[in-house]
């Protein structure tokens, strides 16, 4: 074995997992929640979809006037298809720029509920998860904590790798008979080989959410001519502007809290052409953008490869086109798969079980990396490995380095960032270099 590669991966590990530990329990909780998104938001809104079906159905224009009037001087943004005959109407309407959800009775025309859309709970869990509500900023730590997070796990899956040992025993399962630190380090060995492809594939289908690296996609399509369209996912908590649009059709886009006057008979058209397509809901219609446009027809189903979006002329119910997700390009479907997956809504409850799972076991192996931590730790230092004079270099490792440095940005700074703090700062000052394990010390080789 390479004691000096061993050594420096080893140390690089041990750190990226000090720094992660708390962001990885964070978010796998935050995203544990999230999976459950569908049964939970059917359970909270089992009220609004338990109606009465007596009566005659008011019109599409009478159910939006009621949402309008219930929040003064708003405008409406969608229109959502009810998904069965005894759900209330959900209209959302904007107000300088604030969203509120409007469930309306589509008979009586009572509303029954409204509720700004920033305030629903899966957008308050949707903001802890990806920004910790510190909106751009919480969103580059994140994304910094996920970089570290696919360091941590690669530098385990080669720690853990068996050299030259036989059987299964704490490779594949743990030993539960030991007890102490070696109980720990079985649990945290073991618990990180099951985890580690499914948590590298939940940390890689969530980059594209964070404002770093989704900023650095919407670089690439531009300078590779693969943007086709705008992305249907948010970038650092918000909808990106549409990069590819061409300047005529920018120029005509109203402004937000402009819209032009909704025409009277145009959305019930739009509906009974939106309605024989039989879309996967939620299928939400937006009023045009600009005066004589177009009404646009989105299924925003979870499951990313069911959408599909249309535009439909209003005064005449003509389908004037339909993008299926199918005619994105391959870079937005992989990423539409990858979201799916993440959200735990491409495979249905399976997919969300093993979602729970893989948060689950990411805890485990996090508890259990500071417990085996806390009982090997010397006294009076931190209780990394020590290093050694010459540090572990080869193309394997520099290529590993530079591959994941181009993926991930956000990466690359931080790493520059920690090694100059390193050699112009840390290993400058004795106590803290010999605290760090920068520097031999008489307790840190006793203790290893």
């Amino acid at each position: 074995m390479n004691t000096r590669l061993y050594n420096a991966v080893w140390r690089w590990h041990f750190y990226a997992g000090l720094f992660c530990v708390p962001f990885v329990i964070w978010l796998s909780c935050t995203g544990a929640i999230y999976l459950w998104r569908p049964q939970i938001e059917a359970w909270l809104d089992r009220p609004y979809d338990t109606l009465s079906t007596q009566g005659s159905l008011a019109t599409p224009d009478a159910q939006v006037a009621a949402a309008v009037a219930a929040v003064p001087g708003s405008q409406l943004r969608k229109y959502f298809l009810p998904a069965t005959p005894t759900s209330a109407i959900r209209v959302l309407v904007d107000k300088d720029g604030v969203l509120s959800r409007v469930y309306v009775d589509p008979r009586s025309l009572q509303v029954l509920s409204v509720q700004e859309e920033e305030s629903r709970p899966f957008r308050l869990i949707f903001h802890l998860h990806g920004e910790l509500l510190a909106g751009a900023w919480g969103s580059y730590l994140v994304e910094i904590a996920a970089c570290w997070t696919i360091v941590m796990l690669l530098t385990g899956i080669y720690l853990w790798w068996p050299r030259g040992r036989t059987g299964l025993a704490g490779v594949l399962y743990p030993r539960l008979t030991r007890g102490g630190r070696m109980f720990w380090r079985d649990i945290h060995a073991t618990a990180g080989f099951w985890v580690s492809v499914f948590a590298l594939i939940l940390i890689l289908t969530g980059l594209p959410w964070a404002k770093g690296w989704g900023t650095y996609l919407m670089e690439v399509r531009q300078l590779t001519g693969t943007a086709r369209g705008p992305v249907d996912w948010t970038i650092g908590g918000k909808a990106p502007k549409e990069m590819s649009m061409p300047m005529e059709h920018a120029m005509h886009m109203a402004p937000r809290g402009d819209l032009p006057a909704v025409r009277s008979g145009e959305l019930p058209r739009v509906i009974d052409t939106a309605v024989p397509l039989t879309l996967a809901p939620p299928v939400a219609i937006s009023p045009p953008k600009r005066e004589g446009g177009p009404w646009s027809v989105t299924s925003e189903a979870a499951n990313r490869p069911l959408r599909a979006d249309l535009k439909v002329d209003g005064a005449t119910g003509e389908l004037l086109e339909r993008k299926n997700f199918a005619d994105r390009h391959w870079i937005d479907q992989t990423i539409g798969y990858g979201v799916a997956v993440h959200e735990g809504m491409l495979f249905g409850l399976a997919n969300q079980i093993i979602g729970t799972l893989t948060a689950v076991f990411l805890v485990l192996l996090s508890v259990s990396g500071v417990m085996t931590w806390w009982k090997r730790r010397p006294q009076g230092v931190l209780g990394a490995p020590m290093a050694l004079q010459r540090p572990a270099t080869g193309f394997a490792l520099i290529a590993s380095v530079v591959a994941l440095a181009v993926y991930m940005p956000m990466f690359a700074a931080t790493l520059v960032l920690v090694l100059l703090l390193e050699a112009l700062v840390l290993r400058r000052i004795p106590a803290i270099s010999r605290w760090l394990g920068l520097r031999r010390a008489e307790t840190i080789a006793t203790a290893v």
